[in-house]
């Protein structure tokens, strides 16, 4: 990846509390995993940053080798890479994800939390 690349993606991840890099958008998702990671983190009422890797070829192949993680989407929370849709979704329901936001101080629904592992029990 180039430095131009590298440093765009820094500063992203740098300046967003939780920034989620997906295929499409928050609202128009374009594919099943980023859809279903950006879904957990409305129905828990994260705000959090889109970034769509399908408007910058540089950007969707610069995260997979800023993260040396091979898809897409990735998480980010406070600038660690947290992982990508199967882990997002089994530490939502293990209580991992909440966890998480609370030890980084992100705000979120607890009651959607409890909801959500409720209704996929």
């Amino acid at each position: 990846m180039d430095q131009k690349t590298k440093t765009q993606i820094e500063t992203i991840v740098k300046n967003n509390e939780v920034v989620l890099f997906m295929k499409g958008t928050a609202n128009m998702p374009q594919c099943g995993f980023s859809s279903r990671v950006a879904g957990i983190l409305n129905f828990l009422e994260v705000k959090f940053k889109d970034i769509n890797v399908l408007q910058d070829d540089d950007i969707r192949q610069g995260i997979k080798d800023f993260s040396d993680w091979p898809t897409i989407p990735q998480l980010y929370v406070n600038q660690d890479f947290i992982g990508g849709s199967d882990i997002i979704t089994e530490m939502t329901m293990s209580g991992e994800l909440d966890q998480l936001f609370s030890e980084k101080g992100i705000s979120y629904s607890k009651d959607a939390a409890t909801k959500i592992r409720e209704e996929n029990a």
